[in-house]
């Protein structure tokens, strides 16, 4: 028995009403790490050895999408973000991301994203890829 793994079967969808929507299925993408920002759970041990149990509901984390820094996405980025920068601050957590992997069933939804920063800026004789950190209000997995 085998299993495949492509990140080929990858889709990446980003929607923002004020800068619009854009896809990537891998081209110019190199990766993209989704890491929720709180434990779900906290034990608290009593002298007596007695567990409390505490859960905890919070559903924010961290998004790290790395791509080549001529790719359309990173364009699309560059635009999401000067965009939220000048705009209404009720336009900068109104980003939606959803991954999607065809190959392993699941679909990761993002909701308020925001720009943690803007993306550092290599300049080299080659080409490279660029890395934009975002944090999520939301992260629901199914």
């Amino acid at each position: 028995m085998y299993s495949t793994y492509s990140f080929e079967d990858v889709t990446c969808s980003f929607q923002h009403p004020g800068v619009g929507a854009s896809s990537s299925t891998g081209a110019g993408l190199g990766s993209i790490a989704i890491a929720m920002a709180n434990d779900k759970t906290s034990h608290d041990v009593a002298a007596d050895g007695t567990v409390m149990i505490s859960k905890i509901a919070g559903k924010n984390g961290t998004l790290t999408i790395t791509m080549q820094q001529t790719s359309e996405l990173h364009k699309y980025l560059l635009r999401w973000y000067n965009y939220v920068e000048i705009a209404n601050s009720s336009e900068f957590a109104k980003m939606a991301i959803t991954v999607k992997s065809n190959n392993l069933g699941d679909i990761t939804t993002c909701t308020g994203v925001t720009p943690q920063k803007l993306a550092d800026r290599p300049y080299q004789s080659q080409g490279q890829q660029v890395t934009w950190n975002l944090m999520s209000a939301e992260i629901t997995q199914s």
